[in-house]
């Protein structure tokens, strides 16, 4: 049984202050001072902090009278180690973050020792609870924000599973023209998310549809359907997955849920062309381990992977030609079914670094082509994934 809510622009109404950002150097702001600090595009209505420096350090205030110590940390590329604030004689906690990197990032203020969310900003889901987000102005780089193209939608589908005993949720992605077109068949694409996110993540986190709503309008990506669904599935009574090996161990409930009941699902709500030459699965972290635990044991149903920052660990591969039934032992054969393999990670994101190039090696040592990409000065977060998606989707179904 299944069921689905659409809506159009719901999900972009998050993005569309993000539209403005790429206005702002027209308007003067990069050329302010130094000191010219603005209120950040992801702020709630009306808030003044966080503000954001045209050198993109980032001000952050918290109002906590009775605190005796208010820090404030956040994910990879904003503030790795906590910072102290300073307070003022009407109870005010400030400080300011050095020079942060483009795009989203996740925070969190630390009140004598609790985690709090700033209330100055809207939360997403991420660390696995809603937590506070900022969006980074990203000079002369717009493939994400919002344009004057043709949109598609996003649509809300929850279906019952028999293999968790629950309702699940994914988010659907119809390109520009689906409803207008009831004949067309479109090809798809499973795109997963990362540890301690969930499905509204590349939605709102990574603008997935905005990036291919402007590729689609650019002609460089083919009009595709994307299922965002979530990635954690467990069988009744089933312990959740703390540590990498536990998340190798829950691939496998994954794994039957796509198998049984993601793919039949949406291929028949939605009007897919068949053949495994029209589906392709990527993911980001976590998601990218799933591509490969899932995706490398059928290539009889995918021709296309994209491993964005993939948790590919070494010992998956130790020996390629055994891994995955086997799937690697015919290079020839690997090479004339899969018509994509990809890689992509942040250039400061060292180890997932390390770990496309030590995939990519004993792949290639095989025979197996691969193709990768690296964002420069990007780290573990949605603007390496904001990229990549936008340099995995043109090559997809050509």
């Amino acid at each position: 049984m299944s069921c689905y809510v659409s809506y159009t622009m719901n999900i972009r109404l998050f993005a569309l202050p993000l539209l403005l950002v790429g206005l702002l150097p027209a308007l003067g702001w990069a050329q302010s001072a130094a000191g010219d600090f603005q209120p950040a595009s992801s702020n709630l209505p009306g808030a003044e902090y966080p503000k954001i420096a045209p050198d993109s350090r980032v001000s952050v205030r918290l109002k906590a009278p009775e605190a005796t110590k208010v820090q404030v940390q956040g994910g990879d590329g904003l503030q790795k180690d906590p910072l102290d604030l300073v307070k003022d004689a009407e109870g005010n906690w400030t400080g300011t973050m050095p020079s942060a990197g483009p795009g989203f990032h996740y925070y969190w203020f630390i009140v004598d020792g609790v985690r709090v969310n700033d209330p100055g900003s809207d939360a997403y889901f991420g660390y696995g609870r809603p937590t506070s987000g900022i969006e980074i102005p990203t000079p002369n780089e717009d493939f994400h924000q919002l344009k004057t193209v043709p949109h598609g939608s996003v649509r809300e589908h929850w279906y019952r599973s028999t293999i968790t005993g629950k309702w699940r949720r994914a988010f659907v992605y119809t390109p520009p023209g689906y409803d207008e077109n009831p004949k067309k068949q479109y090809p798809i694409l499973y795109l997963l998310h990362g540890a301690g996110e969930n499905e509204r993540g590349w939605s709102l986190q990574g603008h997935m549809s905005a990036i291919l709503d402007n590729l689609i309008a650019e002609k460089k990506a083919t009009p595709m359907l994307v299922v965002m669904d979530n990635g954690y599935a467990l069988v009744p009574n089933e312990a959740p997955a703390n540590t990498p090996g536990d998340m190798v161990k829950r691939a496998a409930t994954l794994e039957q849920v796509y198998l049984r009941e993601i793919i039949p699902t949406m291929e028949t709500a939605y009007r897919t062309l068949p053949g495994r030459e029209n589906r392709a699965m990527a993911g980001l972290s976590m998601g990218g381990l799933q591509t490969m635990l899932i995706g490398m044991k059928h290539v009889d149903m995918f021709s296309h992977y994209g491993f964005f920052s993939g948790a590919i660990f070494g010992d998956m591969l130790a020996d390629p030609k055994t891994a995955f039934n086997g799937v690697f032992a015919d290079a020839k054969a690997f090479n004339n079914k899969v018509r994509v393999l990809w890689f992509g990670a942040g250039s400061e994101e060292k180890r997932f670094v390390e770990m496309a190039a030590d995939a990519r090696k004993k792949l290639g040592e095989l025979g197996i082509k691969s193709t990768y990409y690296e964002s420069p000065g990007t780290y573990h977060e949605w603007h390496t994934w904001r990229r990549c998606l936008h340099e995995f989707a043109p090559l997809l179904f050509k």
